[in-house]
């Protein structure tokens, strides 16, 4: 006795195929993509791993790009000559010229409206600049690790005369040194050797940890971030809690998970730990 197959048969075993084909390649997809979620405290270098990765892995910053950056640079350069300013009058460290107390004053009128703008005028540049070569400040600046200051401050002040420009556009080297507070979640994407990658950026400081629970899911992998460089520092948000020490607090609440640990920031390492005595902060 004969047997056939009906039109309807054809198109079910056909519907069939094409969901197992489907099924195929999206579980091949998965395979080849790699969900990294950026965890650790404030200041550790999630972002400039970040950053690093779309440098290395993605052609970098295009021009316009680079050009968005600019107001993140003036601002950085801004913030960090008025953090020292501010850090002269708590270390009591006196101006080498007397000069320079007008020009702080100026610093101060002028900066608000520099930053809300998003430029760096002359006039501020040549204040910026003459505060700068202060021997007080550098005195002021020497002592950093007292006070709260970026790390990138001596990279921008120190090129000044470039950053001050009118025609200025920022280097991939000047992007990679900007700072900024992450709030929310900053998602990048590379490939690497056939691997797709997702990386997750979240906030670092306190207030934004409470937003790390929503980037769990399917994740492949941590890297834990913890600065070398910030073994002697407090955190912004808290002056009592030493930046080193909060990363186990919340290495715990994660440590469930396939992690990496990235002791970061290794270049800035010995430049601070020389001239110190790190004993007491490893007791």
């Amino acid at each position: 006795m004969g047997c056939t197959v009906s039109a309807e048969d054809k198109a079910a075993a056909e519907r069939s195929k094409m969901i197992d084909k489907n099924l195929r390649e999206d579980g091949e997809k998965a395979a080849r993509e790699v969900k990294l979620l950026l965890l650790g405290a404030g200041e550790s270098g999630k972002s400039t791993i970040v950053k690093q990765m779309k440098i290395i892995h993605e052609d970098g910053y295009s021009e316009d790009e680079c050009k968005q950056y600019r107001a993140v640079v003036y601002s950085n350069t801004i913030q960090s000559i008025m953090a020292i300013v501010k850090a002269m009058a708590s270390l009591k460290i006196d101006y080498s010229n007397p000069a320079r107390a007008d020009d702080a004053q100026q610093l101060f009128a002028l900066s608000a409206a520099a930053e809300e703008q998003g430029i760096l005028p002359e006039d501020l540049a040549n204040v910026i600049r003459r505060l700068w070569a202060d021997s007080g400040i550098q005195s002021c600046f020497t002592r950093s690790r007292e006070y709260q200051l970026n790390d990138s401050a001596a990279y921008y002040l120190n090129d000044l005369e470039r950053i001050a420009k009118a025609d200025y556009i920022p280097t991939q080297q000047d992007v990679l040194r900007t700072r900024v507070k992450t709030t929310g979640i900053v998602e990048t994407h590379f490939t690497f050797k056939e691997l797709h990658f997702k990386m997750f950026d979240v906030g670092g400081q306190r207030s934004e940890r409470k937003k790390w629970i929503h980037c769990f899911e399917g994740v492949t992998a941590i890297i834990f971030c913890v600065a070398l460089s910030a073994y002697d520092l407090v955190l912004a948000e808290d002056e009592e809690m030493v930046r080193k020490l909060p990363s186990p607090d919340v290495f715990v609440g994660i440590c469930f998970l396939c992690f990496i640990k990235v002791l970061n920031c290794r270049h800035l390492l010995d430049a601070v730990i020389s001239p110190t005595d790190c004993s007491h902060n490893f007791n």
